[in-house]
């Protein structure tokens, strides 16, 4: 078993990888062009972005790497991989694999999910193009993915399946240590859908131990995806993830996002809408507390006509924490009658904390909707006294306004999700061990009136008044 700090990654560490692997000689240069381009990156590209960040906080010399780690489940995840016995699911515990569940009857139909060093060697066409995708000279942590990556899961769903259940991606980083570099992909062909769940953890350990993601989806003509990310890693820990999505013709992703954990989280998104009519609509919800760190940074690119996207941040910080929202609109020459919104907004709970965004649109074309917004505020402290005087507690008064910033929000997202994130917004408020368990315990979060929100009214706002 090799073992190696970030700081020294050499070649023979990424030779180390692919022999572990038995991994075809493509792949071997693949991985050796991109650690030469690792190299030679700095951290931030943009030095307007590179004054705001903190990915500096990633220590390389407290970053353990290993061709494979301990297989042992943490005793906190027993309860939650007990309720996904009967689940379609995949359970990566560091570079492992230890449990993969699918029906019968969904593989016989074609679904696949394997570990991305299977994927190599059954799928490999798919993954090539997965891989050739991923441009390491975009940034330096897609280089270091596509150079250093030791483990990863593979989904391919097939043309017109539609699978009813979800799909869960259960990972945790492993107890002795060790990091983990993780290569996702995700295909949906033609006229597929399918709903997916990604759960992060790690274990609580004093180091800096660090889960760094590239992702790689991509949705053929008319596919439907919804996907769910939940990361509640330790907040001695670090998680860097670079999420890539390309649509077809008339396809659609729903993207949920719910940050609570670590203590740095770098997210790069980017959504290509490749084929006319296709949409992305992405929604991030973060609770900061502490002195976390999250840096999210969300580009949409209108490549065809007629495309639409959304995409709504929003933060709650305490304490010390703080977060950097980047948001990018972009319509290209091609992208004509296309339709676009970008938000970013924060809460501020406590004076130390602090809120930067940096939206911005960039439009080469005519006959476009397009606006962003971007807004920072301490709390309001008329509602406090308000709430307080129909006896509210200070903390509960906080709490209500929390719920009612995140509402407009909620109203896009399903039953489910909704569940998980009160529980999980609950339980950070509370300190409480971040983990999500069934629906049924989950109900007395939530609290529906269909009509009490209408969901488009803040994108009207923003046409009616800009």
């Amino acid at each position: 078993m090799s073992q190696e700090i970030l700081s020294k990654l050499n070649t023979s560490v990424i030779d180390d990888i692919s022999s572990s692997r038995n991994e075809p000689d493509w792949l071997k240069d693949y991985r050796k062009n991109s650690l030469s381009v690792y190299d030679s990156l700095p951290i931030e590209l943009s030095p307007l972005y590179n004054k705001y960040t903190d990915a500096k906080k990633m220590d390389p010399e407290k970053v353990s790497l290993s061709t494979s780690t301990t297989e042992t489940i943490p005793s906190f995840l027993t309860k939650r991989l007990g309720e996904l016995e009967n689940e379609i699911c995949i359970i990566q515990i560091g570079t492992n694999i230890i449990k993969i569940n699918l029906p019968d009857e969904l593989k016989s139909k074609g679904l696949v999910i394997s570990s991305i060093s299977d994927a190599i060697k059954n799928n490999s066409e798919l993954v090539k193009k997965a891989l050739e995708a991923s441009k390491s000279e975009e940034d330096k942590f897609t280089a270091l993915n596509n150079a250093a990556f030791n483990s990863g899961i593979f989904i391919h769903i097939p043309r017109n399946l539609i699978v009813e259940k979800p799909i869960h991606m259960f990972t945790c980083l492993s107890e002795d240590g060790h990091s983990t570099i993780s290569r996702n992909v995700i295909f949906a062909d033609e006229s597929s859908k399918a709903t997916i769940v990604q759960e992060l953890y790690s274990p609580n350990i004093q180091t800096q131990q660090a889960y760094l993601e590239l992702m790689n989806t991509t949705l053929g003509a008319n596919a439907q995806l919804d996907v769910t990310t939940l990361q509640m890693i330790d907040q001695h820990a670090v998680a860097f993830s670079t999420r890539r999505t390309d649509l077809a013709q008339d396809a659609k992703v729903n993207w949920y996002s719910g940050l609570f954990g670590s203590m740095l989280s770098r997210y790069k998104i980017e959504y290509f809408l490749n084929g006319t009519g296709a949409s992305s609509n992405d929604s991030e919800v973060i609770f900061g507390n502490n002195e976390q760190s999250f840096d999210i940074q969300t580009n949409v690119n209108h490549e065809s006509p007629a495309t639409e996207g959304r995409v709504v941040e929003k933060s709650i910080l305490r304490n010390k924490s703080k977060s950097l929202f980047k948001g990018m609109i972009r319509i290209k020459e091609n992208a004509a009658k296309s339709n676009s919104f970008l938000s970013g907004r924060s809460i501020l709970l406590d004076k130390d904390a602090k809120s930067d965004a940096i939206p911005g649109l960039e439009i080469f074309t005519n006959d476009v909707k397009a606006t962003h917004s971007a807004s920072v505020a301490q709390i309001d402290e008329e509602q406090v006294f308000y709430l307080k005087t129909r006896c509210l507690s200070h903390e509960e008064a906080e709490r209500t306004i929390v719920e009612g910033f995140l509402e407009p929000l909620s109203r896009k997202m399903s039953f489910q999700v909704r569940a998980w994130i009160a529980y999980l917004i609950e339980s950070k408020w509370d300190n409480k061990e971040l983990t999500i368990n069934t629906d049924e315990e989950l109900t007395k979060f939530v609290e529906i009136e269909e009509t009490r929100y209408n969901e488009d009214s803040e994108i009207e706002q923003h046409y009616k008044y800009r």
